[in-house]
């Protein structure tokens, strides 16, 4: 089931930000777990996940192209990864070649040794979502 089935909606890009809000909310009012009658949690569940992915235009637009992927979590590895990606591969590349032409340019300085640092930095925390996919098994 679509989002756009969820909510009640057309699926067409002609859909406004306020349609989707207004449809989210006659949804979630009446199927709210809070709600006296208990409401339907599961269907308030759906219905919050299709607001969050019909929220936006662009959001609409990736639903309609159909290339919408479930959020993942920072942490959270890749599945089917179980070695060094190339991108991590090339961010680590960058930060070795950053800190040699700091070398070479003012030679070994302290101020050398903060650019290989901050390069090394700079590729770990940009990689970081490579590298809890790269373990050990």
């Amino acid at each position: 089931m679509t989002p756009f089935q969820v909510l009640g909606l057309a699926p067409s890009g002609e859909v406004s930000d306020d349609d989707v809000r207004a449809a989210w909310r006659r949804l979630a009012a009446a199927t709210h777990p809070d709600r006296a009658d208990g409401g339907d949690p599961a269907a308030f569940a759906a219905a919050a996940a299709a607001y969050t992915a019909l929220r936006t235009a662009s959001g609409r637009l990736e639903v309609l192209a159909g290339q919408r992927e479930p959020a993942r979590g920072v942490n959270e590895p890749v599945p089917g990864r179980k070695g060094l990606s190339w991108r991590l591969l090339i961010r680590l590349l960058a930060a070795v070649a950053a800190g040699a032409l700091s070398v070479v340019v003012i030679g070994w300085q302290p101020a050398s040794l903060g650019v290989i640092t901050g390069a090394l930095t700079w590729a770990i925390v940009t990689g970081r979502r490579d590298l809890a996919g790269w373990r050990r098994e």
